[in-house]
């Protein structure tokens, strides 16, 4: 019964990442989404004050205070930034850095910005644009869809999504950062509570060093870092209808020697630069993007979810059938 009930724990864990659920816990801790939209409807708004009430040590009395005041400071609006010329990649990588940071992690227990892992990449840069023009504050997922919106016209810059389970006092922790890979080196970018889970320089030789870079982390905060998911390198076509490969490869990093995981890095890596010399399904024509329209307005009609049923066994490749070129020079010729 304990194996059984440790199972359905997992399998509620892996669906909750992938799919994103009304509440979530990380670590015991309860957090909500936000999936009307902006701006924020009434009730959205009421439950997260709510909810500050009862996660805040001021409970209560500080949410009071604070929609009481008439005097509350006016926040800045941070700039996206823009780049000269001769401005290096390791500096972009940087200013995207600021500017996230910027934005600020958002503590209200109420993420702002709805991530369907399932969307296409199109559908996720739209609500990355969508979070530029409102400033709000962010988590973890949510800067990884904004450093791959701002690093998109960096051609020479390879992204990845790169994230980690680690368990603490009985819980389960999860954070992801956007892996980075330019001139032979790995950095990240991101957002979190703790700063050196975050922003990682363009400076590590291989991806076994940037990995182990987080696991330190995590050892410094007494976290047993227990799985790592590390996806496909992502197109640079912001109208690209395909999706991100968010878990290409899941390791057991407390099961793996240092040198198995060395060998399992190596052979990720191996796999994303294949991938750089393949083809990206075609983008969608002009009608096709206008009709797609933002995920965060008003939508004619809902997304199909993909049931379990119908996913990929991760790590398992999927084959597009092409027809012979004989074939396609013959229909030619018949149109």
């Amino acid at each position: 019964m304990l194996r059984a009930t440790v199972g359905c724990v997992q399998e509620r864990d892996e669906e909750q990442e992938d799919e994103g659920e009304e509440e979530w816990r990380d670590g015991g801790v309860l957090f909500y989404v936000n999936r009307g939209g902006l701006p924020v409807d009434e009730e959205t708004w009421e439950r997260m004050w709510r909810h500050v009430a009862r996660i805040h040590p001021g409970g209560e009395a500080l949410g009071k205070e604070i929609r009481a005041a008439t005097d509350l400071p006016k926040i800045p609006i941070p700039s996206v930034p823009t780049y000269q010329p001769t401005t290096t990649v390791p500096q972009r990588l940087e200013a995207i850095q600021k500017y996230i940071r910027e934005l600020q992690y958002n503590h209200t227990g109420t993420q702002f910005f709805e991530i369907k892992k399932s969307r296409p990449l199109t559908a996720l840069m739209d609500i990355a644009k969508e979070m530029t023009r409102e400033a709000l504050p962010i988590k973890c997922l949510e800067a990884v869809i904004l450093g791959i919106y701002l690093t998109n016209n960096m051609p020479g810059v390879e992204r990845f999504p790169l994230s980690f389970q680690s368990h603490f006092s009985g819980n389960h922790f999860h954070h992801i950062v956007l892996g980075v890979h330019s001139g032979g080196r790995f950095g990240a970018l991101g957002i979190s509570r703790r700063e050196d889970l975050m922003f990682k320089p363009l400076e590590f030789k291989t991806l076994m060093d940037l990995v182990q870079e987080f696991e330190g982390a995590y050892r410094g905060y007494w976290h047993t870092l227990r799985k790592v998911r590390i996806g496909q390198y992502v197109s640079h076509d912001p109208h690209s209808v395909e999706q991100i490969d968010w878990k290409h490869s899941i390791l057991d990093v407390d099961k793996l020697t240092k040198e198995e995981l060395r060998k399992e890095l190596e052979r990720h890596t191996r796999d994303m630069r294949l991938k750089i010399g393949k083809p990206a399904p075609p983008s969608p024509t002009k009608d096709r993007r206008n009709s797609m329209g933002s995920p965060l307005r008003g939508q004619s009609s809902p997304i199909r979810r993909i049931s379990r049923v119908e996913r990929r066994p991760s790590g398992e490749k999927k084959v597009l059938e092409q027809k012979p070129s004989t074939d396609m020079n013959g229909y030619q010729i018949r149109v």
